[in-house]
């Protein structure tokens, strides 16, 4: 039972984006080469709790759907410390640069919702709390920045 400052809820989020080009093409070196820096500029950013990482540090051996499709998922304490990472620190010059990269999505491709503190979301429950906000748009269930909930549900 968390206590005095300790949250019991943290914002999980997941985005996917499918590649252009094999990840060890040239096309791709820039996006490859910039992966250790922008995952370390996110660790080290308040609110920041946890990533899904794999072997290599990133988490480029995880695909989404197909193998072309990758998957960026951390958790965080809350919206506000993961909408200053994404759009106000070193990350944002990389998604102005998205398109070189990644084909532009057709539907939802970044999903955010609250897990128990501690809790660590699979790629299976990220994969269905995306495909619940394609189904049924924004609600507390899976939510967007522009459409935000907090952890008891109620709009932001």
């Amino acid at each position: 039972m968390p206590h005095g400052n300790t949250p019991a809820y943290h914002l999980a989020q997941l985005n996917i984006a499918t590649i252009k080009y094999p990840k060890e093409s040239e096309e791709m070196k820039d996006f490859m080469d910039a992966l250790d820096g922008i995952n370390l500029l996110a660790e080290c950013s308040p609110g920041f709790v946890w990533r899904l990482k794999d072997d290599t540090g990133n988490a480029t051996d995880y695909t989404m759907f197909d193998d072309k499709t990758l998957v960026n998922m951390s958790v965080w304490q809350d919206v506000a410390s993961l909408h200053k990472y994404v759009y106000k620190s070193g990350h944002t010059h990389y998604i102005g640069r998205r398109k070189e990269w990644f084909e532009m999505p057709a539907e939802a491709h970044m999903v955010l919702w609250w897990v128990p503190a501690g809790h660590q979301p699979t790629v299976e429950e990220a994969t269905e709390r995306l495909l619940h906000l394609r189904n049924h748009g924004p609600s507390a269930q899976a939510f967007t920045f522009k459409q935000a909930y907090d952890a008891k549900g109620i709009e932001l």
